[in-house]
């Protein structure tokens, strides 16, 4: 499990195919300020918020390298050439829990629709399939690219769901989000909360 507070801006140094092109990729990532002195291998890493294991950490170069599978390929943005990535260890029991709960699980990927500087901040605006509408709520939590963000509105069309995200410059120069523009793909992850309300208002309605 993670936060969505991102501890560091990492970048993919080094990306070795581990077969075909139906197989997955190895990559070897430069950690940054992301601190590695307690990571073991198997632990997990999210890397644009998708939940990576450690295969080999190199405390010397300050890297790791992580295996990414074709499914995870298929299903997320950002995890398969050189680049800024946003990075966070799992989190411990006893950590301050300052974002939301995110499982690093990626559901989709979404379009950034609109990215404007207003006032001091920054107004983000994603656009995702709007089969994720009924997960998505005015001020409520989403993971944008691994990162917990506050959902000020939200609103559809007939295809998809929008969402209207303020980011304050702490946020931008903390986040590889410093250098995305419109157009960009990002992960998405939907409320965990929302996911489990959601199940179990569905059973209910069947029974």
């Amino acid at each position: 499990m993670f936060t969505g507070i991102i501890a560091a801006i990492g970048k993919i140094s080094d990306v070795e195919p581990l077969g075909d092109a139906h197989a997955g990729t190895r990559l070897t990532i430069q950690a940054g300020d992301l601190d590695l002195s307690d990571v073991a291998l198997g632990d997990s890493i999210a890397i644009n918020g998708a939940c990576m294991t450690a295969v080999a950490i190199d405390s010397t170069a300050n890297t790791f390298t992580v295996d990414v599978s074709r499914e995870s390929l298929n299903k997320t943005t950002g995890l398969s050439s050189v680049g800024f990535v946003n990075l966070e260890k799992a989190m411990r029991l006893s950590d301050r829990l300052g974002g939301h709960l995110v499982s690093g699980h990626v559901d989709d990927v979404a379009v950034i629709d609109s990215f404007k500087s207003v006032g001091e901040s920054f107004k983000l605006i994603i656009k995702a399939d709007k089969k994720w509408q009924r997960f998505m709520a005015n001020k409520g939590s989403a993971t944008i690219h691994g990162t917990s963000l506050t959902t000020n509105r939200v609103w559809s069309d007939e295809t998809s769901v929008y969402a209207s995200i303020n980011l304050i410059p702490h946020t931008m120069s903390r986040t590889i989000f410093q250098y995305l523009q419109a157009g960009n793909k990002v992960n998405l992850e939907i409320d965990l909360l929302a996911r489990y309300v959601d199940q179990l208002m569905s059973q209910s309605e069947s029974s």
